[in-house]
This record gives C-alpha cells, structure tokens and sequence, in this order.
C-alpha cells in the first residue's frame, strides 16, 4: 500500500479520465461547430489539441492547415481570434449537453475514490472543460457521490493547462505545498503537462482516453490481443508527453501508486 506520507494528494482530469470513457463527448461537438460553418473536420483532427483549454482548442483547430483552407475558402477569409471567440460561446451549450450523455463515471473510479478516501488521501480536479460546460456535470458528481475538495475549470484561472496554475490551486484546497507529494491523473499531454509543471508525479490513462478514443462497448468487445496492441500505442504517447506511469484507467490507480510509492522510497523525485 502507498504511504499517506508519502502522497498525499491526487489531483485528476475529467473526460476520458473519471467520466466519459474514449472522451468522446467533446469530439462530436467540434465536428457539429465547424460543420455548421461549413467547414469539414475529423474526429481525429478533433482529438489533437484535447486536453487544452477549449477556446486555444478551437483556435488551435483553426489553425490546422486542411481546417484553415476550408475556412479561407468557405468563409473569405482567414480564421481569426475573433472567430474562435464566437465558435466557444456556441460550443459551451452544445458541449455542456454532449458532456451530459457521456458523463458516467469511468467503471471502478467510484471504488478508487474511496479508497484514496479510506487512505486520507486528499482528491482535486482540473478540467479542459469551461465553468458552464462543467456545473451541471459538477451536480451529477456530487448526486452520484463524487465531491472533490475543488473543480478548477479552464477559465477559472488567469493561465490554464499546461500552466501549472490550476494545480498550484489544487494543491492550496488540499493543504498540501510539497509538489512531489501529489499526483496528476490525465489522458492528455497538455492535462499530463500541467502535472510536471507544478512538479508533480503523473500517471496517464491509456484505455479511457483520448490517446485511444474507443467507447466502452468497443473497449469490452475487443480481444486480449487488440486491447494490448491499442493500448501499448496509446500508453506510448502519454509517456511521450512525460507520464511517470501509465495505466488502463483509474481503476488500476491504486497499482500506479503503489511504484510511484516505491520510486520515492527509493529516492526519486518527480
């Protein structure tokens, strides 16, 4: 078992991580705001700025050359900031109804929050997600009997993900100031990011996720072999954005907390 003095908190993300498995919610709604402008993006394209504050997730998706050309031919002209400003006020509702289709918990995270409970270990949250898209999913958590000592939404703080901002906060609501005694659960780079920049442990969610974007029907009904295979390219990327452990979901957290516990006994930092 982890040491409480060793880790004492744990700070995680929301879709693809606790709700939403294959972080799915997001994705359709992207491809619904562009097309409305008719502009044509993929759902892989959809998923390369996840984990980043939607409105630089839409400008980011602006950006992208075959989604820029589209606009340019489309509309006129080139995507501005001031388009991205306006795609985010029409996407917030559009985003805050998907999120409430897909917002069950991830299978087991309910029993890995009691038992970071039964431990004393302190729970946060930071999200992609903005303050209107995350309140009624806020409410659900709380209904279902999730309720961590703090949400911070993207457009709560001055500077969001991979700023460490967010985390900093986190770690204030948890009364917790040493860094390398708190971990961040992500299934993005940027969310993973937002970990190592406040100097903290991460642990990347390789099954769950948007690295591999599978539902849970899908995830179920796939052999020992496809799962293996998919997730060894998914756990890829996330040590490739600087995950010290990976796993298949939150429900194998207490194993990742376990080496991390064992790595700090002997004498390794985050």
């Amino acid at each position: 078992m982890t040491s409480k003095l060793a880790l004492q908190g744990v700070v995680f993300d929301w879709a693809g991580t606790i709700i939403d498995f294959g972080s799915l919610a997001p994705m359709g709604a992207f491809v619904q705001l562009f097309a409305k402008r008719g502009v044509t993006i993929t759902i892989a394209q959809a998923r390369v700025p996840m984990g980043l504050p939607k409105l630089a997730h839409i400008a980011q998706l602006g950006a992208t050359p075959e989604i820029a050309s589209q606009w340019q031919a489309v509309r006129g002209r080139a995507f501005s900031a001031a388009d991205a400003d306006a795609l985010l006020i029409e996407f917030e509702p559009m985003s805050a109804s998907a999120a409430i289709a897909h917002g069950d918990f991830i299978p087991g995270f309910l029993d890995t929050y009691e038992w970071l409970r039964a431990n004393g270990i302190g729970v946060a949250t930071t999200t992609g997600y903005t303050r209107k898209i995350m309140m009624p999913l806020i409410a659900m958590a709380e209904q279902a009997g999730f309720k961590p000592a703090l949400v911070i939404c993207c457009d709560d703080v001055e500077k969001s993900r991979p700023d460490p901002m967010g985390m900093q906060r986190c770690m204030q609501a948890l009364g917790l100031s040493a860094a390398a005694s708190v971990v961040k659960v992500d299934d993005t780079a940027p969310g993973l990011q937002e970990g190592i920049n406040a100097g903290c442990w991460t642990v990347g969610v390789a099954a769950s996720g948007n690295a591999l974007g599978w539902s849970w029907d899908e995830w179920v009904a796939a052999s020992e072999d496809e799962r293996f295979e998919a997730t060894c390219e998914a756990g890829q990327k996330l040590y490739d954005a600087g995950a010290h452990e990976v796993i298949d979901s939150v429900a194998n957290l207490q194993l990742a907390l376990s080496r991390i516990g064992a790595r700090i006994l002997a004498g390794e930092t985050p």
